[in-house]
């Protein structure tokens, strides 16, 4: 599973990709700090799941959103922010969102999401990653 994560922060990048490497068939394939890298690197990448943050320069996670769904409607965006308002948390999934994760305390669910989601890609592609 090809993964993409768009957030302005290098340490939750640097944490996240580490997470990826606790997850047999995930692998980091692109990253970008703005919004702007992060809709090009989507198209350019074609990942199948995208960790979004909410807030980065250029706009926001749902600017993001907004602008790939359409053209990606089968990839996965996990949302992940410090900012997990309910209002935030309804306007996402309304957009198009898969997940929404309060970064503060539900980061270190991204694993078993990611593995989960591999699982069940590898029943329907038996063999594929």
């Amino acid at each position: 599973m090809k993964i993409f994560i768009a957030d302005d922060s290098r340490v939750v990048v640097e944490r996240l990709a580490g997470l990826l490497e606790e997850v047999p068939g995930a692998k980091l394939v692109g990253q970008a700090g703005d919004v702007l890298g992060a809709v090009l690197g989507v198209h350019n990448m074609k990942p199948d799941a995208l960790i979004l943050d909410l807030h980065m320069p250029g706009g926001s996670g749902l600017d993001v959103l907004r602008a790939i769904r359409g053209a990606h409607p089968e990839l996965f965006v996990l949302i992940c922010t410090n900012y997990p308002y309910p209002e935030y948390r309804e306007e996402c999934l309304t957009a198009g969102a898969n997940l929404f994760l309060d970064k503060s305390a539900e980061f270190e669910k991204i694993p078993s999401i990611l593995r989960n989601l591999i699982h069940k890609e590898e029943k329907i592609t038996p063999g594929a990653r």
